[in-house]
């Protein structure tokens, strides 16, 4: 995992002065380590009956795909309003000034289903929080497991998300 958090570079005072954004997209510039993080997913979640992957908006969408193809799994995505074509159920959760929401097809899963979430990086975990409330409330699906590439410790992020199983590649 030391190949993959070195190839993650430091974007300073992006998307706002004091912020430090980690950007991943030298770590997909590269085939052999976009290779590895899917493969080392895949290892994790093999033989655990993952019916689908669901990728939260939009970052979470590249390794959903990759990882649902490798476990022959059902690909889901969750998005901000109006971005999917059909009917959706939506979610409204906080953020630190104000709300923002997400939603999802209703007929993106079935009852039952083992579901893997996934996305890039686990901040404050609000979004992630939603995504799982949308599918427990709407689906009954089962959440197998919360994963992430990268997590940012210092936020806590993961005090949000109790009683969810979680996987993190790299720590920060």
């Amino acid at each position: 995992m030391e190949e993959l958090k070195k190839a993650i570079r430091d974007v300073p005072d992006f998307p706002k002065p004091g912020i430090v954004f980690k950007d991943i997209t030298p770590l997909l510039a590269d085939g052999k380590l976009y290779a590895k993080t899917v493969n080392a997913l895949r290892d994790r979640y093999i033989g655990k009956k993952i019916d689908v992957v669901a990728g939260i908006e939009a970052r979470g969408f590249i390794f959903a795909s990759g990882l649902a193809y490798a476990l022959g799994a059902g690909l889901v995505i969750i998005r901000k309003p109006r971005k999917l074509p059909y009917k959706t159920f939506s979610q409204t959760y906080s953020l630190e000034y104000g709300t923002d929401t997400i939603e999802i097809h209703q007929d993106a899963v079935k009852p039952g289903q083992n579901v893997l979430v996934i996305d890039d990086v686990l901040a404050t975990g609000g979004t992630v929080s939603a995504a799982a409330e949308l599918l427990k409330k709407n689906f009954r699906g089962n959440i197998v497991e919360v994963a992430f590439i990268i997590e940012l410790d210092f936020l806590k992020g993961r005090e949000k998300l109790q009683g969810l199983p979680i996987h993190s590649l790299i720590h920060f």
